[in-house]
């Protein structure tokens, strides 16, 4: 099969979680024996095509700030989406499926232009919605909300076959208009192995929290829940990994407490393994947010052997991801003190961290994704079904 992804970041050139996905299914794809091509920002040094691990990437515009402030940067995205539409034109005629990653919406939009402008027959469009925000634009924008949710909604309903990271976004992106049985459920992943294999952090804590600090994130009643739990238990101590806007207020709010000798800000790690180290020393890592798409940490601490508690909250996937390895719980002090005491005596967890994430593991997320390349290619018609390739390989070979 010969797969195109679209996106305007390409790691590890550019990092974070939208772009390491991409990364991680494509490489793998590629070592299967498919041919796969990402077309993005020129971020990288040397020529605007290169070849890594198999895969091909070609530049379509060059490299540009991402950010005007502490917000993704509006003309850039703008300026990619107009850039796609004469590079994609080509795409999808030479590739049997063109995959562009959503955010920033306008990429998704160039290419949906590009499609329509291609005579005869053209490579379906599938797309990754990792979020879907709805009402949360008015946070993000404020007065220029309308603008945001008016673009989130265009792109849901542009022909394409969407993939969903979580349930709950497929839920939410059913809120935008697009049906719910036309998308598909991929998770993210991790590399389960090479998380278990980081040697566990000498100065770690019992209790553990990663993440940007910032209201949605609920570090405070992680703190306040940690303080109650710390008044049973005068050996626990907390670990805060990260830092953001509201680091200040939380400094003061733990200060405060009687155990405020036992809470650390540990600030951002520089290293992941670091992270990771931190995440097989403890025995719990506690993150009650009420706005997560997903979760990437709940997994990667599961894989270190961490009981999880997540918050039961219809804007986050927590359940979904912990399953039975951990708790959901309401976002509350009371709440959360209750899953911490459950989780610090052992009681909280009936499947162990470790296997819950083998399910997330990157093969297995890889393999999920050529599934919903197989499906969308059985509805299309006869001549786009993938061919030989003049080379002389076959890219009718779709098996794993």
């Amino acid at each position: 099969m010969d797969i195109a992804f679209v996106s305007n970041v390409v790691y590890p050139d550019v990092t974070g979680g939208a772009e390491k996905r991409i990364y991680e299914i494509a490489r793998r794809l590629a070592a299967k024996g498919h041919t796969v091509t990402q077309y993005s920002r020129h971020y990288w040094d040397g020529p605007e095509r290169i070849e890594r691990e198999g895969v091909i990437y070609q530049a379509i515009a060059p490299g540009k700030e991402l950010y005007a402030g502490d917000r993704r940067s509006i003309p850039e995205a703008l300026d990619f989406g107009v850039r796609t539409v004469p590079a994609l034109a080509r795409a999808f005629r030479d590739h049997d499926i063109v995959h562009a990653s959503v955010f920033p919406y306008f990429p998704v939009l160039g290419a949906a232009v590009a499609k329509a402008a291609v005579r005869g027959d053209a490579a379906p469009l599938v797309t990754t919605w990792h979020e879907v925000w709805l009402d949360y634009w008015e946070e993000y924008l404020g007065r220029l909300s309308p603008f945001g949710k008016l673009v989130e909604r265009y792109t849901a309903r542009v022909g394409q076959h969407p993939i969903a990271i979580s349930e709950l976004t497929a839920r939410r992106l059913k809120d935008l208009g697009r049906p719910r049985e036309q998308t598909h459920i991929v998770p993210n992943g991790i590399d389960v192995e090479g998380v278990q294999t980081v040697t566990p952090a000498a100065d770690g804590y019992d209790v553990l929290y990663a993440g940007r600090l910032i209201p949605e994130k609920n570090v405070d009643v992680t703190i306040e829940a940690f303080a109650r739990a710390a008044q049973n238990d005068p050996d626990i101590r907390l670990g805060i990994i990260g830092d953001g806007p509201e680091r200040e207020a939380l400094e003061r709010l733990a200060s405060g407490m009687a155990c405020r000798d036992r809470i650390d800000f540990l600030g951002f790690l520089p290293e992941y393994e670091d992270v990771l180290g931190h995440m097989h020393a403890a025995d719990v890592f506690c993150s009650p947010s009420e706005r997560e798409g997903f979760g990437i940490t709940y997994i990667e601490a599961l894989a270190a052997g961490c009981t999880v508690i997540g918050a039961d909250h219809p804007r986050s996937a927590a359940s979904e991801v912990i399953g039975d390895a951990g708790l959901a719980v309401r976002p509350t002090t009371a709440a959360v003190t209750q899953a911490l005491s459950r989780s610090l005596s052992g009681v909280a967890a009936t499947t162990r961290p470790e296997r819950r994430a083998a399910q997330f593991d990157w093969d297995r997320i890889a393999a999920q994704t050529l599934d919903v390349y197989r499906a969308v290619l059985d509805e299309t018609p006869a001549a786009r079904q993938p061919e030989p390739r003049r080379t002389g390989v076959e890219s009718t070979v779709l098996s794993d």
